[in-house]
């Protein structure tokens, strides 16, 4: 039944991964054929021979490509506030540094019951995970287990629970690392592409034109600045989401391991 429960997330959320990315590209479109496209944009109102007023007509100049470049960007930033949002929530309702603090110090007092209410309060995948390990080490104090039978029971519990709460956090992020690459090698390829299209023009007039090759230059590099900014924007979304969900799985492991101490400390004590 987990199994299935699982799958048929999975499947539930590469549908709205689907969704959103062909929604970009939707949008991308729309920009560039109507926003960036307008007539306005361009001298004499011509789109095609017009020379362009502003930016926006500049880079409506940089062909097909840039409408996927300008999806990718979307999606970059679409997914970026989801993980932000995602990620926010399984720190928990309150600063998971003075939760995480709060939580340790009543694991040394070994007030268990009052570092289970924490998490219940707090909630969130970390309090949830540490709550795991919290109530199995109640468990184990009662079954009367040695110390290792209880640090290895209690590090599979946290390591089970994490197994549950925390893929969630990885959601969309292969979505992010990928358009890193993708975002510069598909500028590239619409610069190659304008730049075929501008030297195929000046072979075929005849006579060499500075200015139109200058032209024709300049509106194929529009792709690999669009490229390369999109690339940039995923970099820096994917190094932020990843070290806040480090952050999160290191509060777990932190805990666990105050968790066994306090365990060992339990025990030393019925031996003196």
């Amino acid at each position: 039944m987990a199994n299935v429960k699982k799958e048929s997330t999975s499947n539930g959320g590469g549908m709205v991964s689907g969704i959103i990315i062909a929604a970009c590209i939707g949008v991308g479109v729309v920009i560039w054929k109507f926003i960036m496209g307008n007539p306005e944009n361009f001298e004499g109102g011509n789109i095609e021979t017009g020379t362009p007023l502003n930016t926006l007509g500049q880079v409506y100049h940089g062909g097909a490509v840039v409408p996927v470049l300008l999806g990718m960007l979307l999606m970059v930033l679409v997914f970026s506030i989801e993980r932000f949002f995602v990620i926010s929530k399984a720190a928990g309702k309150t600063n998971l540094d003075a939760f995480m603090t709060k939580i340790q110090a009543s694991i040394k007092q070994g007030e268990i019951e009052e570092a289970i209410a924490t998490c219940d309060k707090q909630q969130g995948s970390v309090a949830n995970a540490i709550k795991s390990a919290l109530i199995k080490y109640q468990a184990v104090k009662k079954e009367g287990f040695n110390s290792e039978e209880a640090a290895e029971t209690i590090h599979k519990e946290i390591e089970e629970a994490t197994s549950l709460e925390m893929p969630m956090l990885q959601k969309n992020m292969t979505s992010i690392s990928s358009l890193v690459s993708l975002g510069t090698l598909i500028g590239l390829l619409g610069t190659v592409s304008g730049m075929i299209k501008a030297f195929g023009a000046l072979a075929a007039a005849g006579t060499p034109d500075q200015a139109a090759l200058a032209a024709g230059i300049s509106e194929a590099l529009i792709n690999t600045a669009t490229g390369i900014g999109t690339s940039a924007v995923a970099i820096i979304s994917y190094n932020f989401c990843t070290s806040k969900i480090d952050d999160l799985t290191y509060s777990i492991d932190e805990a666990a391991v105050s968790i066994v101490n306090s365990y060992r400390r339990f025990r030393g004590s019925l031996k003196q």
